[in-house]
């Protein structure tokens, strides 16, 4: 017989058996509290431990696969970056292709033979950026003096004023700061001479660059049509349509990007020269072609090229023809970026005014001016390749042109060529023929 002594952990009424497990103050009797607490949140379901498990499997997956595709652009940087004097006069002659391209096909339809008709463009080229040249550096040259002369009368303008009221600057001050300039500029004489001679350096690679890049113009222009029809019969049946259709998007891109660019630089140099003319600023043609390729890097060279037009405008006549300068190259560009940029977009790069200065930036930030230039036209290819892998995706065909054809690879042992066969209805309206294709000038055309 056991006698319940009183007192005794886990005795009461509710648990006559005594079987209750003993209690103490860190380990509390809730069958004794007289009503459970209870929660807003809701009880877990069984399948919450399989779902999170899933959930995390998925997650880790898909941060191996975002780790391998970041390692291969990683890896696929380091190759350029050491392709790089390689890839660079190849992307020049690209873009001087397709200037040069139209005038050479004109030729070659007035059955101009390739080669004499590439020769002849390309000359003519030459010709034209010669006489430019030998137009505006004599007017730099005469130009100069005067321009000196203004800037020292501005200095010393700026010198009276700052010694007179309200600063009231001694010229011992004056003389003191330009003392520490120059002691400066002598400490580091070494470093500025390392500059001078990298900046020699890099401004002979670049004509060096500059006169490859004209040369593998030259053959582009001249064995160009030659390209696609090697390049399909490398790949097979299936893929072929889609090759010549992304190297049909990427070379009108090119184009539509020189075109554009090249009317938005016309329009800002012809505006803001003429102004530059009626308020007598020297430097009136220099300036406007400055104006004019500036344009061809998007938004950072308007700028610039519109602040050396002030700041002439500012030493030459004095701040009130500067400020008017700075409004007509305000209201010019105004006008080109909310009128005319957004018509060239909305029908060639289709690129938001966000990417292109990221664009520029990282161009400029990777490869200096001249990265500033091709960051642009690489965004535009880029988006091209998106746009036709995000339509194949979705099925809508992007390798079928409007016209209802793609092009299909055929040939035998002796030779490859392009035709378009027909896949679908034409759709209505008239079909751009800018590339170099199989023929000199027009698609290939199935026979009825």
């Amino acid at each position: 017989m056991r006698l319940r002594m009183p007192g005794r952990p886990g005795a009461s009424s509710a648990d006559p058996s005594g079987d209750t497990p003993p209690t103490s103050g860190r380990t509390p009797n809730f069958a004794a509290v007289a009503t459970a607490a209870t929660t807003a949140s809701p009880a877990p379901s069984p399948d919450r431990g399989p779902r999170l498990q899933k959930g995390v499997r998925a997650l880790a997956i898909a941060s191996a696969q975002l780790l391998l595709i970041a390692a291969a652009l990683v890896a696929v940087g380091w190759v350029l970056g050491r392709l790089w004097p390689i890839l660079l006069p190849v992307i020049l002659g690209l873009l001087f292709a397709t200037v040069l391209w139209p005038p050479t096909r004109l030729l070659r339809r007035l059955h101009f033979p390739p080669a004499l008709a590439a020769l002849v463009v390309l000359l003519g080229f030459f010709a034209v950026v010669a006489g430019l040249f030998s137009w505006i550096v004599p007017q730099v040259a005469d130009q100069t003096g005067e321009l000196a002369d203004a800037a020292t009368a501005g200095l010393q303008d700026v010198q009276e004023w700052v010694t007179g009221p309200p600063l009231n600057l001694g010229e011992d001050q004056i003389g003191q700061a330009v003392d520490q300039v120059i002691d400066s500029i002598q400490g580091n004489a070494q470093n500025i001479a390392g500059y001078a001679l990298t900046g020699v350096s890099a401004l002979g690679s670049g004509l060096l660059n500059l006169v490859l890049a004209l040369v593998l113009a030259f053959f582009f222009i001249k064995d160009g049509p030659r390209w696609l029809p090697w390049l399909a019969a490398q790949t097979g049946p299936k893929v072929a349509p889609h090759v010549a259709a992304l190297s049909y998007k990427t070379w009108s891109t090119l184009s539509e990007f020189i075109r554009q660019q090249a009317l938005v630089g016309f329009v800002d140099a012809f505006f803001i020269g003429l102004g530059l003319w009626i308020l007598d600023v020297p430097l009136v043609l220099p300036l406007a072609v400055l104006t004019f390729f500036g344009a061809f890097i998007p938004i950072i060279g308007a700028f610039v090229a519109g602040a050396f037009a002030v700041l002439i405008a500012l030493v030459s006549n004095g701040w009130q023809t500067a400020l008017i300068v700075l409004v007509i190259v305000l209201v010019v560009q105004q006008l080109e970026g909310n009128v005319l940029q957004p018509i060239l977009q909305g029908r060639g790069l289709n690129l938001h005014a966000a990417v292109v200065i990221l664009a520029v930036t990282a161009g400029g930030s990777l490869y200096g001016i001249l990265g500033t230039f091709l960051g642009v036209p690489v965004a535009a290819l880029i988006a091209v390749v998106y746009r036709y892998v995000r339509d194949e995706l979705d099925g809508r065909t992007p390798e079928v042109a409007d016209d209802g054809t793609r092009v299909q690879v055929t040939g035998d042992e002796t030779g490859a060529t392009v035709v378009r066969e027909r896949v679908a209805t034409p759709a209505p309206g008239p079909v751009a023929d800018d590339a170099p294709d199989g023929d000199d000038d027009t698609p290939a055309r199935p026979p009825a």
